[in-house]
Protein backbone atom coordinates (compact mmCIF):
# COMPACT_ATOMS: atom_id res chain seq x y z
CA UNK A 1 0.00 0.00 0.00
CA UNK A 2 1.72 3.19 -1.16
CA UNK A 3 -0.05 5.24 1.50
CA UNK A 4 -0.10 2.38 4.02
CA UNK A 5 -3.88 2.65 4.01
CA UNK A 6 -6.70 0.55 2.63
CA UNK A 7 -10.46 0.66 2.98
CA UNK A 8 -11.78 -2.87 2.67
CA UNK A 9 -15.01 -4.18 1.20
CA UNK A 10 -17.21 -1.21 1.96
CA UNK A 11 -19.69 -0.61 -0.89
CA UNK A 12 -21.23 2.36 0.96
CA UNK A 13 -17.89 3.76 2.13
CA UNK A 14 -18.77 7.34 1.15
CA UNK A 15 -22.19 7.36 2.85
CA UNK A 16 -22.34 9.01 6.28
CA UNK A 17 -22.39 6.43 9.04
CA UNK A 18 -25.31 6.16 11.43
CA UNK A 19 -25.71 4.30 14.69
CA UNK A 20 -26.21 0.61 13.96
CA UNK A 21 -24.01 0.54 10.84
CA UNK A 22 -21.09 -1.82 10.57
CA UNK A 23 -17.90 0.19 10.94
CA UNK A 24 -15.90 0.33 7.68
CA UNK A 25 -12.85 -1.90 7.80
CA UNK A 26 -9.47 -0.31 7.19
CA UNK A 27 -5.74 -0.94 7.46
CA UNK A 28 -3.46 1.95 8.42
CA UNK A 29 0.03 2.71 9.66
CA UNK A 30 0.09 3.93 13.25
CA UNK A 31 2.61 5.00 15.87
CA UNK A 32 2.46 1.41 17.16
CA UNK A 33 2.72 -0.45 13.87
CA UNK A 34 0.11 -1.37 11.32
CA UNK A 35 -3.42 -1.65 12.64
CA UNK A 36 -6.59 -3.12 11.15
CA UNK A 37 -10.04 -2.42 12.50
CA UNK A 38 -10.49 -6.20 12.72
CA UNK A 39 -7.68 -6.27 15.31
CA UNK A 40 -10.22 -4.93 17.81
CA UNK A 41 -12.83 -7.62 17.24
CA UNK A 42 -14.13 -8.87 20.57
CA UNK A 43 -13.42 -5.60 22.39
CA UNK A 44 -15.02 -2.19 22.53
CA UNK A 45 -13.21 0.59 20.69
CA UNK A 46 -13.26 4.37 20.86
CA UNK A 47 -12.03 5.50 17.44
CA UNK A 48 -11.55 9.26 17.38
CA UNK A 49 -10.15 11.77 14.94
CA UNK A 50 -8.56 15.17 15.33
CA UNK A 51 -8.02 17.92 12.73
CA UNK A 52 -4.23 18.20 13.05
CA UNK A 53 -1.20 17.39 15.17
CA UNK A 54 0.46 20.10 17.28
CA UNK A 55 -2.83 21.95 17.83
CA UNK A 56 -3.79 23.07 21.36
CA UNK A 57 -7.32 21.64 21.60
CA UNK A 58 -6.21 18.26 20.24
CA UNK A 59 -3.22 18.23 22.58
CA UNK A 60 -5.50 18.73 25.58
CA UNK A 61 -7.68 15.83 24.41
CA UNK A 62 -4.77 13.47 23.86
CA UNK A 63 -3.40 14.25 27.31
CA UNK A 64 -6.82 13.45 28.82
CA UNK A 65 -7.25 10.25 26.79
CA UNK A 66 -3.75 9.16 27.82
CA UNK A 67 -4.40 9.80 31.50
CA UNK A 68 -7.64 7.81 31.35
CA UNK A 69 -6.18 5.01 29.20
CA UNK A 70 -6.16 2.53 32.09
CA UNK A 71 -9.77 3.38 32.95
CA UNK A 72 -10.82 2.51 29.40
CA UNK A 73 -8.70 -0.66 29.48
CA UNK A 74 -10.36 -1.71 32.75
CA UNK A 75 -13.75 -1.87 31.00
CA UNK A 76 -12.39 -3.74 27.96
CA UNK A 77 -12.23 -0.71 25.68
CA UNK A 78 -9.33 0.24 23.41
CA UNK A 79 -8.47 3.67 22.04
CA UNK A 80 -7.38 4.51 18.49
CA UNK A 81 -6.65 8.08 17.39
CA UNK A 82 -6.42 9.25 13.79
CA UNK A 83 -5.72 12.33 11.71
CA UNK A 84 -4.71 13.09 8.13
CA UNK A 85 -1.20 14.03 9.28
CA UNK A 86 1.70 11.74 8.47
CA UNK A 87 3.06 9.01 10.70
CA UNK A 88 6.26 11.04 11.20
CA UNK A 89 4.20 14.00 12.40
CA UNK A 90 2.28 11.76 14.83
CA UNK A 91 5.52 10.39 16.28
CA UNK A 92 7.01 13.87 16.71
CA UNK A 93 3.83 15.17 18.35
CA UNK A 94 3.57 12.22 20.75
CA UNK A 95 7.21 12.77 21.75
CA UNK A 96 6.54 16.47 22.31
CA UNK A 97 3.55 15.68 24.54
CA UNK A 98 5.73 13.36 26.61
CA UNK A 99 8.61 15.85 26.78
CA UNK A 100 6.55 18.96 27.53
CA UNK A 101 3.67 17.56 29.57
CA UNK A 102 5.15 14.38 31.05
CA UNK A 103 2.39 12.26 29.53
CA UNK A 104 3.12 9.26 27.30
CA UNK A 105 0.48 8.51 24.66
CA UNK A 106 -0.14 4.77 25.28
CA UNK A 107 -2.45 4.10 22.33
CA UNK A 108 -1.83 4.14 18.57
CA UNK A 109 -2.39 7.17 16.34
CA UNK A 110 -3.20 6.26 12.74
CA UNK A 111 -2.28 8.32 9.70
CA UNK A 112 -4.81 9.13 6.98
CA UNK A 113 -2.93 11.20 4.37
CA UNK A 114 -5.42 10.51 1.58
CA UNK A 115 -8.41 11.23 3.88
CA UNK A 116 -9.81 7.84 2.82
CA UNK A 117 -10.69 6.77 6.36
CA UNK A 118 -12.19 10.18 7.13
CA UNK A 119 -14.42 9.93 4.06
CA UNK A 120 -15.36 6.31 4.76
CA UNK A 121 -16.55 7.34 8.22
CA UNK A 122 -18.41 10.41 6.94
CA UNK A 123 -16.06 12.86 8.64
CA UNK A 124 -15.59 14.79 5.40
CA UNK A 125 -17.99 15.67 2.66
CA UNK A 126 -17.10 14.11 -0.72
CA UNK A 127 -14.67 16.41 -2.51
CA UNK A 128 -13.50 18.22 0.64
CA UNK A 129 -10.04 19.67 0.08
CA UNK A 130 -8.80 19.67 3.68
CA UNK A 131 -9.31 18.09 7.08
CA UNK A 132 -10.91 21.06 8.81
CA UNK A 133 -14.09 19.17 9.70
CA UNK A 134 -12.40 16.06 11.04
CA UNK A 135 -13.26 15.81 14.76
CA UNK A 136 -15.42 12.74 15.20
CA UNK A 137 -15.73 10.04 17.84
CA UNK A 138 -17.09 6.55 17.13
CA UNK A 139 -17.83 3.96 19.79
CA UNK A 140 -17.65 0.53 18.13
CA UNK A 141 -18.84 -2.60 19.89
CA UNK A 142 -17.08 -6.02 19.95
CA UNK A 143 -19.02 -7.11 16.84
CA UNK A 144 -17.84 -4.10 14.84
CA UNK A 145 -21.13 -2.18 15.02
CA UNK A 146 -21.16 1.59 15.53
CA UNK A 147 -23.01 2.21 18.79
CA UNK A 148 -22.49 5.97 19.23
CA UNK A 149 -21.19 8.93 17.21
CA UNK A 150 -20.29 12.43 18.39
CA UNK A 151 -19.11 15.46 16.43
CA UNK A 152 -17.30 18.50 17.80
CA UNK A 153 -16.09 21.69 16.11
CA UNK A 154 -12.40 22.51 15.96
CA UNK A 155 -12.67 25.12 18.70
CA UNK A 156 -14.26 22.96 21.43
CA UNK A 157 -12.53 20.05 23.16
CA UNK A 158 -14.34 16.81 23.85
CA UNK A 159 -14.94 15.56 27.40
CA UNK A 160 -12.98 12.34 27.81
CA UNK A 161 -14.79 11.67 31.09
CA UNK A 162 -18.11 11.79 29.21
CA UNK A 163 -16.81 9.42 26.53
CA UNK A 164 -15.77 6.96 29.24
CA UNK A 165 -19.20 7.29 30.87
CA UNK A 166 -20.84 6.77 27.48
CA UNK A 167 -18.96 3.51 26.88
CA UNK A 168 -19.88 2.23 30.35
CA UNK A 169 -23.54 3.10 29.73
CA UNK A 170 -23.52 1.40 26.31
CA UNK A 171 -21.97 -1.72 27.81
CA UNK A 172 -24.60 -1.82 30.56
CA UNK A 173 -27.49 -1.38 28.13
CA UNK A 174 -25.92 -3.93 25.77
CA UNK A 175 -25.59 -6.56 28.50
CA UNK A 176 -29.20 -6.49 29.67
CA UNK A 177 -32.71 -5.38 28.80
CA UNK A 178 -32.23 -1.94 30.35
CA UNK A 179 -31.69 1.69 29.48
CA UNK A 180 -29.69 4.28 31.40
CA UNK A 181 -31.12 7.60 32.65
CA UNK A 182 -29.54 11.03 32.27
CA UNK A 183 -26.06 11.27 33.75
CA UNK A 184 -25.99 7.57 34.65
CA UNK A 185 -22.76 6.23 36.12
CA UNK A 186 -21.67 2.74 37.08
CA UNK A 187 -23.54 1.64 40.20
CA UNK A 188 -26.53 3.92 39.64
CA UNK A 189 -30.02 2.46 39.10
CA UNK A 190 -30.95 1.64 35.51
CA UNK A 191 -34.29 1.95 33.73
CA UNK A 192 -36.23 -1.30 33.49
CA UNK A 193 -37.12 -1.81 29.84
CA UNK A 194 -39.09 -5.04 30.33
CA UNK A 195 -42.43 -5.23 28.50
CA UNK A 196 -45.45 -3.96 30.43
CA UNK A 197 -48.96 -5.32 30.06
CA UNK A 198 -52.20 -3.38 30.39
CA UNK A 199 -52.75 -5.10 33.72
CA UNK A 200 -49.34 -3.88 34.94
CA UNK A 201 -50.29 -0.30 34.04
CA UNK A 202 -53.69 -0.53 35.73
CA UNK A 203 -52.29 -1.99 38.93
CA UNK A 204 -49.17 0.14 39.19
CA UNK A 205 -48.57 1.59 42.64
CA UNK A 206 -46.18 4.56 42.70
CA UNK A 207 -42.84 4.08 44.48
CA UNK A 208 -39.69 6.14 44.81
CA UNK A 209 -38.03 4.11 42.04
CA UNK A 210 -41.17 3.87 39.88
CA UNK A 211 -43.32 6.98 40.24
CA UNK A 212 -45.39 5.84 37.25
CA UNK A 213 -45.56 2.80 34.95
CA UNK A 214 -43.43 4.36 32.17
CA UNK A 215 -40.48 5.22 34.43
CA UNK A 216 -39.25 2.29 36.47
CA UNK A 217 -35.76 2.23 37.95
CA UNK A 218 -34.14 -0.92 39.23
CA UNK A 219 -31.00 -1.63 41.17
CA UNK A 220 -28.32 -3.71 39.51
Amino acid sequence: MSEALAIQNEPNALAPLVIGDRAPLFVARTTMGERELSDYQGRWLVFFSHPADFTPVCTSEFIAFSRDFEAFAAIGCDLLGMSVDSLHSHIAWARSIEDRFGVRVPFPIAEDPSMAIARAYGMLQPGAADSSTVRGTFVIDPEGIVRAITWYPMSVGRSVAEILRLVEALQTAHAGDVSTPEGWRTGDPVIDASPISADDVASHAPTADAPDWYYRLKRQ
